[in-house]
């Protein structure tokens, strides 16, 4: 089935702010956000002070997201060398202190009180995919059908296997620091929204949650926009990456609307070999094997992204984007992912600083070396 009109999509990404020379987590968000407004371009605080936010507007295509994610990065890198700090695109710091202050905000203030450690060791940071689907109901019964390739979506995005110095010998390891929060990881199947909404009200009375806002699934009806957030990703070294992800995103979401309208039911995989998927994507990102979502069998990654790309290529089609993205995906099988390239720049010299160096390189296409071995492509766009 074709949709009427494709739907919107929208991008919030986040970002590390660390100090240029050594590479330590830099304290200085409400400074750098409130610099990169006055240039244009509004950044969100996270919880920890060394992480900003930069939220997309709406966008009908992959070239004008394509534009907005790269003004909102180079002004955020702007703004963060105005206050002697470099922007880092990776899901955990490579450097720094196990625990970090959290920022200056009421709620987040909560969050530090009620949740201690785990909030103050919450400097990682993600990449959060906005589809249009502007009924509350049909936007639970998509995340039930797009549920079953979050892990692949995960292998591929996976940024984040140096941490606090070392290779945390897992590709994603910003996934394994997330799964400690109450609500996390791939959700269950909901049977309508009543029954979503049962069990998030259940979760707040119970003190489990602040609010709906802390629902932090891979994937989620948005608690404040009529849309489905795919959340699963670590935050991607290249804007080309992002755009990737994001086309990926919005072609299963429009393959679940589809299969909504012809009456199919949610493919069935239980919670307990999603969530084993998951953890093997987590640790082996594109480099080992994933678990075929139609069969449950073990399947190389290579293979797992064909099958996805199989499942989404009418709404590619229609998007006009097959061919960009099955040749993005060729690219990324044969270079690697952000986890790739972290330990490529790890093993240069066994330097941790080497790997900040690189995935540091002010966000702008003119500026900064490439990558040893990768393509044509810049790290931070």
């Amino acid at each position: 089935m074709s949709l009427p009109t494709p739907p919107s999509i929208g991008v919030e990404e986040e970002f590390l702010l660390v100090d240029p020379t050594t590479g330590q987590p830099q304290m200085r968000n409400a400074a750098v956000a409130s610099t990169a407004t006055e240039l244009g371009v509004p950044l969100q605080l996270e919880l920890s002070q060394c992480q900003v936010e930069a939220n997309s507007p709406v966008c009908w295509d992959s070239d004008d997201l394509r534009a907005h994610l790269r003004k909102m990065r180079v002004t955020a890198a702007d703004a963060a060398a105005r206050h002697d700090c470099r922007l880092l695109a990776s899901g955990t710091p490579p450097m720094g202190p196990g625990r970090m202050p959290v920022s200056d905000s009421e709620r987040y203030r909560r969050m530090a009180d009620r949740y201690g450690t785990l909030a103050l060791e919450q400097g990682i940071c993600g990449c959060h995919v906005h589809v249009d689907v502007p009924d509350r109901e049909t936007r639970v019964q998509v995340c039930n059908h797009v549920r079953p390739w979050l892990p692949i979506l995960l292998a591929l995005s996976a940024n984040s296997p140096i941490h606090r110095g070392i290779d945390s010998r897992y590709a994603s390891w910003r996934t394994i620091l997330w799964s400690r929060w109450p609500v996390s990881g791939p959700p269950p199947v909901f049977a309508s929204a009543d029954h979503y909404d049962a069990f998030v009200s259940m979760m707040i009375d119970c003190g489990g949650l602040l609010d709906e806002r802390m629902v932090y699934w891979d994937i989620r009806p948005s608690s404040h926009l009529p849309t489905v957030e795919v959340r699963v990703s670590d935050v991607l070294p290249t804007v080309d990456q992002t755009v990737l992800l994001a086309t990926l995103v919005r072609a299963l979401v429009m393959t679940a609307l589809s299969s909504i309208h012809r009456g199919d039911a949610a493919p069935e995989i239980g919670m307990e070999t999603l969530r084993v998927a998951n953890w093997i994507a987590a640790r082996d990102g594109l480099s080992g094997k994933g678990i075929d979502p139609n069969t449950t069998k073990s399947v190389p990654c290579g293979r797992q992204l064909g099958l996805l790309l199989g499942h989404v290529h009418e709404s590619l089609d229609e998007l006009g984007e097959f061919r960009r993205v099955e040749t993005s995906l060729r690219r990324e099988v044969a270079d690697g992912n952000g986890a790739i390239w972290q330990r490529r720049a790890m093993a240069r010299n066994q330097c941790v600083a080497e790997v900040v160096r690189s995935a540091a390189e002010r966000p702008h296409p003119d500026c900064g070396p490439r990558p040893p071995g990768v393509g044509d492509r810049h790290w931070a766009i």
